[in-house]
């Protein structure tokens, strides 16, 4: 399973360690993901996805998941999140 938010597509960083002696070794930042049930207003149904704790935060600022998922860039979306985005903007539209 990809460490990546599928929300935002936040993912993996690498960087250095770097010790008081100026010792540097490779290492990762993880994104903080966290396995969520979000509610779709638009759906009437939970939605499974994995997020990052700043993208849960960023869903509930801007109103709901159906909220976000409509001002959100396509390129950052996962084919699931993809998915449900198409399925909110047909029950809006209809």
């Amino acid at each position: 399973m990809a460490r990546r938010c599928e929300l935002t597509g936040k993912g993996v960083l690498m960087g250095n360690t770097v010790s008081h002696a100026l010792n540097r070794h490779r290492r990762r930042f993880l994104p903080n993901l966290i396995n969520v049930t979000l509610l779709s207003e638009a759906l009437n149904r939970p939605v499974k996805l994995r997020v990052s704790a700043a993208a849960l935060r960023t869903v509930e600022h801007r109103g709901g998941l159906d909220a976000f998922l409509i001002k959100q860039d396509d390129a950052d979306l996962s084919p699931l999140a993809l998915g449900i985005k198409k399925e909110v903007r047909a029950a809006l539209a209809g």
